[in-house]
């Protein structure tokens, strides 16, 4: 707990008395909802104590504060991921640090690779739940200041706001299969996803979701589909489809802020 609250004291001594209620994470090419938000601070990770350092084209490494409307929101400008060689309590401690800050609603957004085939380049998904192959990052020793050791985990992704996103949207839903990276699955993983009920295939997004629930958020996923599983791809067009999607994922977040933020689940 020790180096969270140095992480902390550190962003209050720059925020002052502006505490966030909403929490975004933006996956790769998916940064243009930081120009949704008028801003108040910028705070690059490097110069948080503790704060890990985004290694990724795509994620540039701020945090953002600011409001939507009158929502004060903190937005990850860049995502930490297994792949990178961080331990699993490392991909996760800013999820830690924004719950410490007051963060009670958290968005994530990725973007994927689409396992169902109905799934089209460019299509938004909403997470309805996931199957986590990235080590978990509440395996050690269990702080009972951030939640219990067993924390309930059937249903991680809020219902409902996945039924407003749908009343309001031209979104498909699905399972989200978070795999460690960083090569691309083979057509055989591709078939076993798609046996066990994935929908989407990504390399993030889980862990995050695990400890945001064991630590008393509600989350809300959201894929962006930036490529056929059944088609080669590289990282360059993975951000290329995200960029091209992120002004619809981005409206579609600010709505969720608005509607949901400081309101009793």
């Amino acid at each position: 707990m020790k180096n969270y609250i140095q992480s902390v004291q550190y962003i209050q001594s720059v925020i002052g008395d502006f505490k966030p209620a909403v929490g975004v994470v933006l996956g790769s090419g998916l940064g243009q909802f930081a120009d949704k938000i008028d801003v108040v601070h910028t705070i690059e990770y490097k110069d948080i104590p503790n704060f890990p350092v985004s290694t990724v084209a795509g994620h540039d490494g701020k945090l953002i504060f600011g409001l939507i409307g009158e929502k004060k929101v903190v937005v990850m400008k860049g995502r930490f991921h297994y792949y990178e060689g961080y331990t699993p309590q490392t991909v996760v401690y800013p999820i830690r640090v924004m719950r410490l800050l007051g963060v009670e609603l958290l968005l994530l957004s990725n973007a994927a690779g689409g396992v169902n085939p109905d799934f089209k380049v460019g299509d938004l998904v909403a997470i309805s739940s996931h199957i986590n192959f990235i080590p978990n990052p509440l395996v050690g020793h269990n702080d009972e200041a951030f939640g219990v050791r067993f924390p309930e985990m059937k249903q991680p992704y809020s219902q409902r706001i996945l039924d407003y996103v749908k009343s309001i949207a031209d979104v498909k839903q699905g399972v989200y299969v978070a795999v460690t990276g960083p090569s691309m699955e083979t057509s055989a993983e591709i078939n076993y996803f798609r046996m066990i009920g994935g929908d989407l295939v990504g390399m993030s997004t889980a862990p995050e979701t695990i400890a945001a629930v064991h630590c008393g958020m509600e989350v809300f996923g959201m894929s962006v589909v930036t490529n056929a599983t059944s088609q080669t791809t590289s990282h360059e067009e993975v951000v290329k489809q995200g960029n091209l999607a992120s002004e619809r994922m981005s409206e579609l977040f600010k709505k969720i802020a608005l509607e949901f933020s400081s309101v009793a689940k």
